[in-house]
């Protein structure tokens, strides 16, 4: 994988789709280039599907870190937020009532970039104290949460009557 693949990648997080052409307007690479890069990607096992799931391990993005953060502000909670969700690697943010305001999940390459993140969360002023988590084992992960319910369950929750 070079950078060209990776500049595809980020397109398609960046764009929220796996358009040739839309990924061509975003980096340039010829739309044939594209469509030769993205099947490469397909049979290495980068990408899982036409959803463009990707398998992080196989990306080079395999550490994942939960960070719980306790934070002191006097201003507004989505400023706090909006600041840890700027940290690179942070994928996912969820605010939380209890002793923690924030959990923060970030993947990563490596060890050193647990340090540079970890840094990062001390240099948010707001931020009081972390307790990071390494998870050894991704036990289950399903990005498209529609899977878990039954088509009745999803329809007596949320259909229009």
């Amino acid at each position: 994988m070079d950078e060209r693949d990776l500049r595809i990648l980020k397109a398609i997080a960046d764009l929220g789709t796996g358009s040739p052409e839309r990924i061509h307007e975003e980096t340039q690479i010829p739309v044939s280039t594209v469509h030769y890069r993205l099947n490469n990607l397909r049979d290495a096992g980068v990408i899982r599907n036409d959803l463009y799931d990707l398998d992080l391990d196989a990306l080079g993005l395999g550490v994942t870190v939960l960070v719980e953060v306790l934070a002191d502000y006097a201003g507004a909670h989505e400023d706090v937020a909006g600041t840890i969700a700027e940290i690179e690697g942070v994928t996912t943010l969820l605010s939380t009532m209890g002793e923690t305001d924030f959990v923060a999940v970030a993947h990563l390459p490596d060890d050193e970039a647990v340090g540079r993140l970890l840094r990062e969360f001390e240099e948010v002023p707001a931020v009081e104290r972390t307790n990071s988590t390494y998870v050894i084992e991704t036990l289950y992960d399903d990005a498209r949460a529609l899977s878990s319910y039954s088509l009745d369950s999803l329809v007596d929750a949320l259909a229009d009557e």
